[in-house]
């Protein structure tokens, strides 16, 4: 007797899996003003069992971002559906344009042009921007990658790119590599994350801190987010993986 879903199973532990999440500790880069994590013993083998308290805010480490997390009366990440953890996932490669330029922007004519290649981007997806930010951990220092006037400067996510997909393409999320989904030149500028604003306006959810995009091809894989249920909880590190095609 077959069983679908068994043999669905059976299918996927025949892929690649790749893990796109970092392990993070307490000297681990985080949000400036975010204290670092803490990791603490209560008990060890020698008490008979190992055990941790665990104290780092929602949004530490490879995370996911809920609704609520900067719009009000929006969803917490306990009302995500579970059939939104797991979406098709499309990876738009700006890692040589970020290398080149760190306050670099994906621009719509990007997004255009990623889809003459490798064809429309399908309603219901989540898109990666591969910046291969994610290299420079575990270095607090690369990753807010200052000026000597102490401004940080990192790649990320125009307005305009993040409307197109959501508007024009109807995408269910969105992912990156680095601390905010705004490029810090953006973020200078207007003085607000107003791409992090938008996305999370559109009842989405976004996993930031993401690594191993370069392992992953532009289309065809599968992502999932599996993330603890917290109550009223605006955020929480993920487990993201991939399953390529």
């Amino acid at each position: 007797m077959t069983n679908e879903l068994l043999d669905a199973l059976k299918l996927l532990k025949q892929k690649q899996w790749i893990d796109l999440t970092h392990t993070f500790g307490p000297d681990s880069p985080h949000f400036a003003a975010f204290a670092a994590a803490e990791f603490d013993t209560l008990f060890t083998h020698d008490d008979g069992f190992f055990a941790q308290r665990f104290s780092f805010p929602g949004q530490y480490g490879t995370h996911l971002d809920a609704p609520i997390h900067f719009v009000r009366d929006a969803r917490y990440l306990e009302e995500l559906e579970l059939k939104e953890l797991v979406l098709p996932l499309i990876v738009i490669d700006k890692s040589q344009e970020a290398a080149a330029d760190a306050d670099y922007s994906l621009s719509v004519a990007d997004i255009t042009a990623f889809e003459a290649q490798y064809g429309t981007i399908p309603a219901g997806s989540f898109v990666a921007l591969r910046t291969d930010w994610s290299k420079r951990w575990p270095s607090q220092e690369r990753f807010e990658n200052k000026d000597k006037d102490g401004h940080n400067h990192a790649p990320g996510w125009s307005m305009e790119a993040l409307e197109f997909l959501f508007r024009q393409r109807s995408i269910q999320a969105v992912g990156h590599e680095t601390f905010d989904t705004d490029s810090a030149a953006d973020y200078t500028q207007n003085g607000a994350l107003l791409g992090e604003y938008f996305v999370l306006e559109q009842d989405a959810y976004q996993v930031e801190l993401l690594k191993n995009l370069d392992q992953v091809p532009p289309t065809g894989a599968v992502i999932f987010n599996i993330v603890p249920k917290a109550e009223k909880a605006s955020g929480f590190p993920v487990r993201s993986f991939a399953i390529l095609p």
